[in-house]
């Protein structure tokens, strides 16, 4: 069943940012919504690896990253309510708008049973964390949260999910998109991409063309596949010839460590954003997805396997992790940092079958760490099956560097971080996939096509994914009213 009879907007993917635009469109009514995603229905995502505690069995469809709620439903659920953290969309709407579309978002969230308690209010106690940040080279970042844990988060999303089918929106899940379907704009003279502000555009968008051939029409198509889901988007961009613009790409370790260690940080920040820049080649290092009493994960990139934390809304462990990572932008001729990423985690998955996983003080030493060099260690590993090994023979000298330059700095502020016994998994990457140009609507230069979330490249995060799902909802809903207008008032529609 579809919402109304009104016109046809396809969804491509499930993540939050399809989830949110599709919340509002059906709120508004007059629209049939359709929300397709190659990955599974949450009830059905299941990860065997996580279930038996073993090695990643290389799924077809990876239900960590993949299905209804994206990876999102499989992570650590923190709603960051800070506007400077978690993407571009500022870029596109404005920064005091992207405040106005969190606290919007948040509401969302409540509404579906997110828990009321936020983390990281601004209190004397945290501007003394500052302030010691500070003098350890260090820069904190302020950011309140709400966390969900990745028990909640499933709660909230199927909440969302049924809403939205008692609002008769169509969710097709195990259901691949192939292609983009378009054709020349009507009233375009000319051909190519539109250029100038404006001018007409040179092709609109029909529909779309699922992995079995089926064409489905719809007057808007919004594609928001995630991180998952960006070398797609990418190729879909180059072929319908919207320009692209690189992102940097994210490279680093999982770090492990007592909780206790972090515990007078954890306690009143839940987590914290803090940005170093490395002495030897000033290269931008930051911390990313802190999980208090949490465990370590991995997950499977396209067959690659990669590592991530979760912190449980009630399961607590007795460490306490966090991504280090460092940013690299690269300029020309190179154009490909997802291509690099996944090189450096495939040399990690060539020597370990997987995740490595190494000791600080055999980083320091030069020495390959061994099972039996890790049990004599303080910290008991939560990632079971990562292999000890040799992370020197992975991450190129520039990204160490930069790493063991950030956690002396740590030290100065968390004793007991720059311990011989604390653990580094690798490879974490995080890929921000390549920027389409799109309007400060966030629609690219085909009509009607919108892109958005992680994958567009817009967002790098769950809060400002679900807010640019409002900005795409809300300027397919003004636009709808505007084409109706005409034939309500009895003249014949123009085209500009």
């Amino acid at each position: 069943m579809h919402s109304g009879s009104g016109q046809r907007v396809i969804i491509v993917g499930a993540g939050p940012a399809g989830v949110f635009t599709a919340l509002r469109l059906a709120a508004t009514g007059g629209f049939q919504v359709t929300i397709m995603d190659k990955g599974r229905d949450l009830s059905h995502r299941s990860c065997p690896s996580i279930e038996r505690n073993a090695g990643c069995v290389n799924c077809p469809t990876c239900s960590v990253i993949s299905g209804w709620g994206g990876a999102g439903a499989f992570s650590d659920g923190k709603l960051t309510l800070s506007p400077e953290i978690g993407g571009h969309l500022g870029e596109y709407v404005g920064q005091e708008k992207l405040a106005g579309l969190l606290e919007e978002a948040d509401r969302i969230y409540l509404q579906f049973g997110a828990p009321p308690r936020v983390y990281g209010e601004v209190t004397p106690e945290v501007e003394e964390l500052i302030r010691k940040a500070r003098m350890a080279d260090l820069t904190m970042i302020p950011t309140r949260i709400r966390h969900l844990g990745t028990g909640y988060s499933k709660q909230v999303l199927a909440a969302m999910e049924s809403h939205l089918r008692q609002l008769g929106v169509d969710i097709r899940m195990g259901v691949e998109v192939e292609s983009i379907l378009s054709r020349p704009a009507e009233g375009h003279g000319g051909s190519g991409p539109a250029k100038d502000a404006g001018q007409v555009p040179a092709e609109e968008v029909w529909g779309v063309r699922t992995a079995k051939g089926e064409e489905v029409p719809a007057d808007y198509v919004v594609v928001a596949p995630g991180r998952e889901g960006a070398e797609w988007l990418r190729g879909e961009a180059e072929r319908l010839k919207i320009p692209l613009a690189t992102n940097p790409v994210d490279i680093g370790v999982r770090v492990e460590t007592a909780a206790e260690v972090l515990e007078h940080i954890t306690s009143k920040v839940y987590e914290a954003k803090l940005i170093f820049y490395s002495k030897t080649f000033e290269d931008k290092v930051r911390t990313f997805c802190m999980c208090p009493h949490g465990e370590v994960v991995t997950e499977n990139l396209d067959g690659l396997i990669t590592v991530n934390g979760h912190s449980h809304a009630e399961i607590k462990t007795e460490n306490t992790n966090f991504a280090l990572l460092v940013s690299k932008t690269f300029t020309q001729p190179f154009k490909d940092p997802i291509t690099y990423g996944k090189h450096i985690a495939g040399l990690a998955n060539l020597l370990g079958g997987g995740v490595l996983v190494q000791r600080l003080g055999d980083l320091l030493t030069g020495h390959r760490s061994t099972e039996e060099r890790i049990h004599k260690g303080t910290i008991r590993p939560t990632l079971h099956d990562a292999t000890p090994g040799d992370l020197s023979l992975v991450l190129p000298y520039r990204y160490l560097q930069a790493l063991v330059e950030m956690l002396q700095a740590l030290d100065r502020i968390a004793p007991g971080i720059y311990s011989r016994n604390t653990l580094l998994y690798g490879v974490e990457v995080k890929f921000y996939s390549s920027r389409l140009q799109l309007s400060a609507e966030l629609e690219t230069p085909v009509r009607n096509l919108f892109a958005t979330g992680d994958g567009a490249g817009v967002t790098r995060g769950l809060m400002q994914a679900s807010a640019s799902g409002l900005v795409v909802a809300e300027a397919i809903r003004k636009r709808a009213a505007l084409a109706l207008l005409p034939a309500a008032c009895g003249h014949s529609r123009d085209r500009q």
